[in-house]
């Protein structure tokens, strides 16, 4: 691990770490920002101290339960907020692997592969950067396996010196929205939708006030005292902002928000709202059509629904079946998607012979892959029809790592079709699969080797944020946030009207898009 960079002194001391244990945090040097802190002093969870192999520092190691969930927790002090290294001294002598989630403060930030040592006698570094908070810290390492962890013998920290932390993206976004939109201008629309969920996530994680009233001040805007929305949700689009009152619910348990989105599950689940072959049209005026891009406006509300207000397991069985008729119909058959589906075969864009469009846009395989991830989360193991809904995402996934353009990370405008030279790599889309990739991974509805290809999707083949989707974003001299190369909003098309939609800076969609995937991301560079 390199030393050179290491400038200010790390604070540590003797930290509680659980009833009857004390941490030690030990200083490598007097001088230098580097601690280490013995894993036999952390808090523990299925997992022991042991001493039977040699070799290890301080008083003796951690052997985790062969199972997973097992755990470290370290309490870590830090003098200021900033990027840190944690080095963790391992032993794995088993002939595979031990995957460890590795989280600060209660976010994961890296899932770790633990490659064997050879023998439970030798023992190796892993390094992981990760962002600290002024104070202490909660470093938690989480067997993921049913093997547990490899046996732990302690986590060094190392300071990142002096220079600047890096750009919180999500802060500076919204600082950038609610400077250059008041909240009551934004109109009611799905992509204003998506990003304001965005910041109720930023909100959750800062507990910032100014941004939950922000969406407040937008929320209410469109209803009256008791909640009703003058809106006859005439398009599964514009059901797509019930997301942010159900948020708002769950945050303030307000009446009037539970009364919107009541309303608009009522729309969709007891109204006659049209079907095609039992899901969700994707509008009154596209009879026979189901787009893609109807799943995320529709089911993430569905299956939240259920859980925060209830409708007998209707809503959460939708979400389901939508997920499910809509993979039927739009599956290319090698987890790629197409863009639309007509029963009729009556609209110019359906491919002689078929029901289908001619072309894969991603951000309307994004948008399925996202509700996917959501409604996975929503919704309990038991579910009906849900092992089938991660078969196909497992799918897609193996899709979406054979298409990720190997020179930026991030995925082209018509996915499948990136080695001609008009096609380009589009922001919003790009976003969307990086999340799901790493919720997906993170969740283990995936392999957890899909969290390398979310990283190269957010920081570049290189890691460095060169490219990837952190390639298309920065600050401007006023410090806004500008993100670039954002497909505005699209109808069903062929290659070439894809190719030749215009790329927006700072549309919504990819705001939206941005903020989600970077909540999931963030300190993982």
């Amino acid at each position: 691990m390199t030393r050179t960079r290491l400038v200010r002194t790390l604070i540590v001391g003797v930290l509680a770490a659980g009833a009857g244990t004390t941490a030690i945090a030990v200083p490598l040097m007097a001088s230098a920002a580097s601690t280490r802190y013995e894993a036999e002093s952390a808090t523990l969870s299925a997992a022991t101290v042991a001493t039977n192999h040699p070799g290890f520092t301080g008083t003796g190691f951690v052997d985790y339960t062969n199972a997973a969930g097992g755990f470290v927790e370290f309490s870590v002090s830090a003098a200021q907020a900033g990027n840190a290294t944690l080095t963790f001294r391992y032993a794995n002598g088993s002939t595979s692997a031990r995957p460890v989630d590795v989280a600060v403060n209660g976010t994961t930030v890296q899932s770790v592969s633990f490659a064997p040592t050879g023998d439970w006698a030798t023992w190796k570094t892993v390094d992981v950067s990760a962002p600290l908070a002024a104070g202490t810290n909660k470093v938690r390492a989480t067997g993921t396996s049913a093997t547990g962890g490899p046996n732990l013998d302690s986590l060094t920290v190392t300071d990142g010196g002096t220079a600047p932390p890096p750009t919180d993206w999500s802060v500076a976004m919204a600082k950038t929205v609610m400077d250059q939109h008041s909240a009551t201008s934004l109109s009611w629309s799905y992509p204003n939708g998506l990003y304001l969920y965005g910041q109720f996530l930023l909100y959750q994680r800062t507990k910032d006030p100014k941004l939950l009233s922000y969406i407040q001040a937008w929320a209410d805007h469109f209803i009256d005292s008791t909640g009703h929305i003058s809106n006859s949700f005439s398009s599964l689009d514009s059901t797509q902002p019930g997301v942010v009152y159900l948020a708002l619910f769950q945050q303030t348990g307000q009446t009037k928000y539970k009364n919107a989105a009541k309303q608009i599950e009522t729309r969709l689940e007891h109204s006659n709202y049209p079907r095609v072959d039992g899901a969700l049209q994707h509008a009154t005026s596209r009879p026979s059509q189901l787009w893609g891009d109807g799943t995320f406006m529709s089911t993430p509300f569905l299956a939240r629904y259920e859980n925060l207000i209830g409708d007998g397991g209707t809503a959460r069985a939708d979400a389901i079946r939508n997920l499910l008729t809509y993979f039927k119909h739009l599956s290319r058959g090698n987890g790629l998607l197409w863009h639309a589906f007509d029963a009729a075969a009556a609209q110019s864009w359906v491919v002689p012979g078929t029901n289908h469009s001619p072309e894969t846009w991603c951000r309307a395989m994004g948008w399925f892959s996202m509700a996917t991830v959501m409604v996975l989360d929503a919704t309990p193991a038991s579910t009906s029809g849900r092992s089938q809904v991660i078969t196909n995402f497992q799918q897609i996934a193996a899709a979406l790592k054979q298409f990720q353009d190997t020179k930026t990370g991030r995925w082209f405008q018509v996915v499948d079709k990136g080695t001609r030279s008009d096609d380009w790599t589009e922001t919003s889309c790009s976003s969307m699969f990086t999340y799901a990739l790493s919720r997906g991974a993170q969740a283990g509805y995936i392999d957890a080797s899909y969290q390398s290809v979310a990283r190269t999707g957010y920081l570049g083949p290189n890691g460095d944020g060169k490219n990837g989707v952190l390639g298309k974003i920065s600050l401007d001299s006023s410090k806004h946030v500008v993100l670039t190369d954002i497909c505005i909003g699209t109808n069903v098309g062929d290659y070439a009207f894809y190719i030749g939609r215009p790329r927006a800076t700072n549309d919504f969609h990819g705001l939206g898009a941005f903020m989600i995937m970077n909540e999931q991301l963030r300190g993982t560079g």
